[in-house]
């Protein structure tokens, strides 16, 4: 298409501009979610730069499908220069910084070409230098889930040439858990932590007549669970009066439970 029709396109609502040389639909791009948008900002930029660039902080957390919460829409990567031809634009957060080979890894896109974008562990790092403590634990309980090593990454931030963030990073690497199975999970346990609640274990798991039970946080000692709700629970995982149906029993079948092994009283 040339420039004039694609003018005319976007000046009509039919496209959307994301960059210099990327377009979408716009009857495609209002049925994305927030991160998909955000997603498909890094693929315009992939292909608007011709794969030259390489990835990092939460841009490479979202290639590595590393769960990403209020992070903003951003692209960021990594040059050894200042400005640079590969990610000029308003869109794009330039970081200046060492980067040795074995920090970055090659992943492909849905078409099989490459993209580079940091390791795991070292976008863990990256963004444990520069968000708040709850944005950067999403990420790094993500990325333990993923594989990434925890110990690995404590070997990496001491020996790095890099000192500006770290002690933001080690905090963030210190609570670190990669039990937690969400972002709402991740960030309910770290406010019991800031409100100097202990003893509870995330993904307890508890057998009642129904089968297994497996609590987001259990107390066993106090014999208190925590329960995150959100809507995506109940939505995304199957029709949601099934989900509801699923939650109420498994409720009835702790209660029933909790009776049991409570003592009679005359």
């Amino acid at each position: 298409m040339d420039d004039r029709t694609l003018t005319g396109a976007v000046r009509d609502g039919v496209l959307v501009r994301l960059r210099r040389g990327a377009y979408v639909r716009s009857s495609q791009w209002n049925q994305l979610k927030p991160w998909e948008r955000d997603s498909l900002r890094i693929h315009a930029h992939y292909e608007s730069t011709g794969g030259t660039a390489r990835y990092s902080h939460t841009s490479a957390a979202r290639l590595h499908s590393c769960q990403v919460w209020n992070c903003g829409p951003l692209v960021h990567v990594i040059t050894r220069y200042s400005n640079s031809a590969t990610s000029s634009g308003t869109d794009v957060r330039t970081h200046r910084l060492p980067l040795d080979p074995s920090d970055v890894t090659i992943l492909q896109t849905a078409d099989g070409r490459d993209i580079q974008v940091t390791s795991l562990e070292r976008t863990v790092l990256d963004c444990a230098r520069t968000l708040r403590l709850d944005a950067a634990a999403v990420i790094g309980d993500d990325a333990l889930r993923k594989g990434a090593d925890l110990a690995s990454m404590r070997k990496m931030l001491d020996e790095s040439p890099v000192k500006r963030g770290s002690m933001r990073a080690a905090a963030v690497l210190d609570a670190l858990d990669g039990r937690s199975e969400s972002a709402g999970e991740t960030r309910t346990r770290l406010l019991l932590r800031s409100f100097g609640i202990d003893g509870f274990e995330p993904q307890h798991e508890l057998l009642t007549r129904s089968g297994l039970f497996r609590a987001d946080f259990a107390d066993p000692a106090r014999r208190v669970i925590i329960e995150f709700d959100g809507k995506a629970k109940y939505s995304d995982y199957g029709p949601t009066d099934q989900a509801l149906l699923a939650e109420r029993s498994g409720e009835n079948a702790l209660a029933r439970a909790d009776t049991q092994k409570r003592p009679r009283t005359a």
